[in-house]
């Protein structure tokens, strides 16, 4: 199914996937949502198109602006900055728990989330392979059944994908860490002391592989973007 269409035109399935098209990096940081022309994309009634983007403001990954219309939201500096420390706190001690109640079916999960994240790395989309990256976080931080943090984290783990498109300055440290396979390793042997040292590491690699100083991206058409 072309990614420019629903299966129904409904709010929902239109928030849905312009939110997996934001975490994709398809729609960049500041690309203005026209409702006329997303309406034509999802073929859909504007009544429709507003609501899901009221739905994708209150998420924060957009921004609604009078008499200007929705954006897709552009995290500063320092927003870039509180999410990252919060994930360092967060996610290291989630790894540890979910270490502590990793069954093989959830190994197997996990190693599902690599194996698409590599085919997607191999055909070129590093915007969808980013995006499993952060499912991948989000599947640990469910293992560890904590779901208030587990709450939290994900919408970390959604600001993130922002900061990223906006800020990654290291595109090739996608095809060279190795994170996520020993943390594989450490679930494995349910060793939650390494698990938590290892994520401590990945955050801190992910936050180097970041120029955090104010930058502006070049959107493209909403047409364009949504074909891809």
């Amino acid at each position: 199914m072309n990614k420019m269409q629903v299966k129904t035109g409904t709010a929902e399935t239109v928030a849905a996937a312009l939110e997996q098209a934001i975490h994709e990096h398809r729609l960049p940081p500041g690309m203005k949502l026209g409702e006329d022309e997303l309406a034509d994309v999802y073929r859909v009634s504007r009544t429709i198109v507003r609501a899901a983007l009221q739905s994708l403001a209150h998420n924060r990954l957009i921004e609604l602006k009078r008499n200007r219309g929705a954006f897709v939201a552009q995290p500063t500096v320092a927003e870039a900055r509180e999410v990252f420390e919060a994930r360092a706190l967060l996610e290291p001690r989630t790894a540890r728990s979910a270490a502590e109640r990793m069954t093989e079916a959830d190994i197997t999960a996990l190693q599902a989330h690599i194996d698409a994240e590599h085919a997607a790395i191999d055909d070129g989309e590093s915007g969808r392979a980013l995006y499993l990256s952060g499912l991948f976080h989000i599947e640990i931080a469910r293992i560890a059944d904590q779901k208030t943090i587990a709450d939290l984290i994900n919408q970390l783990i959604s600001r993130s994908s922002l900061i990223i498109a906006l800020y990654w300055q290291r595109r090739a440290a996608l095809c060279e860490s190795h994170a996520h396979h020993a943390l594989i390793e450490a679930f494995r042997d349910r060793d939650g002391d390494l698990a938590e040292e290892l994520m401590k590491s990945h955050l801190l690699d992910l936050v180097t592989s970041l120029d955090l100083r104010s930058r502006k991206s070049v959107p493209s058409s909403l047409h364009e973007a949504l074909r891809k």
